[in-house]
């Protein structure tokens, strides 16, 4: 039995809310929050790190806002002990938080730095302390620099160096460590870092973003193989992807297609070859143009179906789509001349996404349909705005409340009709260097004062802290 059968709840909420009632989670319900490295931890050049593709990209001019980059971040790398205790007074069950790869293993290669993993150890160390899981993600985004140098995802040589990298990390943790995910949304580091450029290393290549997806999803198997040998049977084994909630603009066969080749190039490229050993085949008809593909060798398939014990996905908003053309360069390889898509419609956040909590629904609807034997967790959701501290040092975020409660009330109606949701890890913890946006995004239910370093809980924090001491949502 694995600890996710283990952790199997044993009951599900009523099927429809009542006014004035309590809209309750299974019990053994995860309520958990996210960070990432790059995002919080700073100390760049610290106990033997070296430059990531983040370091490099944040550190070129023009390609983050305001010429930020994460070498302070949130100082979580000296903080930590305190911001554990922000998370213990907040009751959260869980705490997701990726690994550095260039602080475990500067190079991309060979042997792992014991400074940069004492770091992790006696973050586990506080978790477990404070009775709260730990949930380690071994890649969100921070390329070691050698390894772009070398060519990067887009070279099947990395997948290789990330299993072994996978290994460093499991034999140290692995004692502790009962959750693990192998990558965080491979679709933004395939086509956002490869494709339209946005993020790094900022390259603009459809075949460069199209190899860099086999060689995640390759690096994906690989990982979850090396875990699979090193860890206790009951360790839980993971995939976070960022699904696409995809609609069409109108009911046309036209905008119909456009919303099948960006499910294809968005969503398909990874469930296909991690549940069902494939490639899409409309995914490589639509990018005949690009590439034939070959870059997949015999067995590839194989290994990127490596069993896992679940799925974690993150969602924000929806996209509206219809048939038309894209901008350029485009991360929608092999899409843009046929796709275009629409703002939606109603409120939006702070980085002008709209506020669409049915989207989840539909999400987790899907997967209940497509992968009924894989449980689920939200591993991340959750909304910037533009919070501030006023005069008495409060900082009110009604707007994020309202954001929180209403996909967590997503989540209580997929789970009421039947998809299998194991936990809520709210995004994030912490104000944080927000990639591309630099300091200029706030995404955290703690709020940090860059300059200071000083940390003041937001009204956000208390409401979902208030949510966890319930089990659920109150409806008055």
């Amino acid at each position: 039995m694995t600890a996710v059968d283990e952790a199997r709840p044993a009951t599900a909420p009523a099927a429809r809310p009542e006014t004035g009632t309590v809209l309750r989670f299974p019990t053994g319900f995860r309520w958990g929050t996210a960070t990432a490295a790059y995002q919080i931890e700073g100390g760049a050049a610290e106990d033997g790190r070296t430059p990531s593709i983040w370091d490099t990209f944040s550190r070129t001019p023009g390609k983050v806002r305001n010429g930020d980059t994460g070498d302070i971040a949130a100082d979580h790398l000296h903080r930590m002990p305190d911001d554990v205790r922000l998370m213990k007074d907040l009751g959260v069950t869980d705490y997701r938080f990726s690994v550095s790869w260039p602080r475990v293993q500067p190079t991309g290669r060979g042997p792992a730095v014991e400074r940069g993993l004492d770091f992790y150890r006696r973050l586990v160390d506080e978790l477990l302390g404070a009775g709260i899981r730990p949930v380690a993600t071994l890649y969100h985004w921070d390329l070691p620099q050698e390894l772009e140098d070398a060519g990067g995802w887009p070279e099947r040589d990395t997948a290789h160096r990330f299993a072994e990298y996978a290994g460093l990390v499991a034999g140290a943790l692995g004692d502790r460590v009962s959750t693990w995910t192998t990558l965080n949304e491979p679709w933004c580091a395939a086509f956002l870092g490869y494709g339209n450029g946005v993020h790094a290393p900022g390259r603009t290549s459809d075949l460069a973003a199209l190899r860099a997806a086999h060689h995640l999803n390759l690096a994906h198997g690989a990982g979850a193989k090396v875990l699979r040998e090193r860890l206790p049977d009951t360790a839980e084994i993971s995939l976070t992807l960022n699904l696409h909630a995809l609609r069409p603009l109108t009911d046309t066969e036209a905008d119909r297609d456009a919303v099948r080749r960006i499910d294809a190039v968005a969503n398909r490229i990874f469930l296909d070859p991690v549940f069902h050993g494939r490639l899409p085949e409309d995914l490589v008809a639509d990018t005949a143009a690009v590439t034939d593909w070959s870059f997949v060798k015999d067995g590839d398939l194989e290994v990127t179906s490596t069993p896992i014990d679940s799925l974690g996905i993150n969602y924000y908003s929806p996209s509206v789509v219809s048939a038309g053309t894209s901008e350029s360069p485009s991360p929608w390889a092999g899409a843009e001349q046929h796709v275009a898509f629409t703002p939606a419609a109603g409120p939006r956040t702070a980085m002008d996404w709209p506020v669409d909590a049915d989207g989840l629904y539909e999400l987790l609807t899907r997967l209940r349909d497509e992968l009924p034997s894989v449980p689920v967790l939200v591993t991340e959701n959750g909304a910037a705005y533009d919070d501030y501290a006023d005069p008495e040092g409060e900082v009110h975020d009604p707007e994020r409340v309202a954001y929180l409660d209403g996909h967590l009330g997503a989540v209580h109606r997929a789970i009421a009709d039947g998809a299998d949701v194991r936990g809520y890890f709210l995004w994030s913890l912490l104000d944080n260097f927000e990639w591309a946006y630099g300091y200029s995004k706030r995404f955290g239910i703690v709020h940090v004062d860059f300059a200071s370093q000083r940390r003041t809980v937001k009204d956000s924090a208390r409401w979902y802290a208030e949510v966890i001491g319930r089990g659920g949502l109150e409806r008055t």
